[in-house]
Formats: C-alpha cells, structure tokens, sequence
C-alpha cells in the first residue's frame, strides 16, 4: 500500500458537516484519560493487533495524538498520529455499523486540522488503502515509491500481519 502527503497549510474542513453531526449527537474530540484502555480494547476486538498498540500510544500522549467520534456514549471512531513516525497520520476506522455516514472524513479532517494546530505544515498517511477516498477528502498525493515504505521491516506478530 502507498503512502500518501497532504499539504496541511491548504487543509480544508468541513465545518458544515461537524456542526450536522453535532445536531445529531456525534461529536468528535480527544479522549480521556479514563477512557483509553476502553478505546484501546475496542481497537483490538474489531481491527487488529497492531492497530491496538498504536492507539494505546497515541491516546496515552497528553495532549492525545488523535480525536475520537463519539454518539450517546458509543465509541464510532478513532484517528490516530505521531505514532510509527512523526508527521505520520494513522491508523483510522469507523466500526462498521457506522460507516457511510461521514464520520471518518470528518476524523480525517478533523485530526489532519489537529496536526495543523500542532505545528506540522505536512502530514504523509502511512499504508494508504483507498488512495481515491484521500485524495478526495483532503487533496492528498501518492508518494512514490513509498510501497512498503516504513513498514518493511515491521515484525509480523500475528497471522494477520498487524
């Protein structure tokens, strides 16, 4: 999988979209201390392994490296970064009975705009599976050349390979 980057300095949100999620009770923020082994489990019961690691790391930062989406107090999403790499964005889901919605656009955004006020002029997101939902969504470009990129060397713990 690509790598892509993102110009963060003409990063867009879409801040009409936040606000219809609003009124719909989704709200996206950063997590609490609290909360993060819960989140941290959820990451490891629905996506996988290495996946859970790098959300404990990002989530156990202050201030977290990454933004949830929550609704009713049901976790629907996460977006994670600084984690492998710094500057890198990633891992992102939304569970599955919430995709379709919007809501990891908005945590792509969101968590991009997060980068931005953080100090980053660019952020790469790591092993890209959908290079036309990244483009779409926030201008980002394939890296060339960047296939397996970071991850060549990344042990293989489980029978998924991360």
């Amino acid at each position: 999988m690509t790598d892509m980057l993102v110009k963060l300095y003409d990063l867009a949100v879409d801040w009409s979209a936040v606000m219809a999620h609003q009124q719909q009770g989704i709200h996206y923020r950063q997590p609490l201390g609290s909360e993060v082994m819960a989140i941290v489990q959820w990451v490891g019961d629905r996506f996988s392994g290495g996946w859970r690691s790098e959300v404990a790391i990002a989530f156990s930062q202050r201030p977290p490296r990454g933004l949830i989406a929550v609704q009713g107090g049901e976790l629907l999403g996460f977006a994670c970064y600084d984690v492998a790499a710094l500057g890198l964005f990633g891992p992102m889901a939304v569970a599955e009975p919430h995709r379709g919605r919007g809501i990891g656009r908005l945590l792509l955004q969101l968590t991009l705009a997060q980068m931005r006020s953080a100090g980053y002029g660019y952020a790469v997101i790591g092993w890209v599976s959908s290079e036309a939902f990244y483009a779409k969504t926030v201008g980002a470009m394939p890296i060339p050349d960047s296939r397996p990129g970071l991850w060549r060397s990344a042990l293989r713990i489980n029978s998924s390979g991360f």
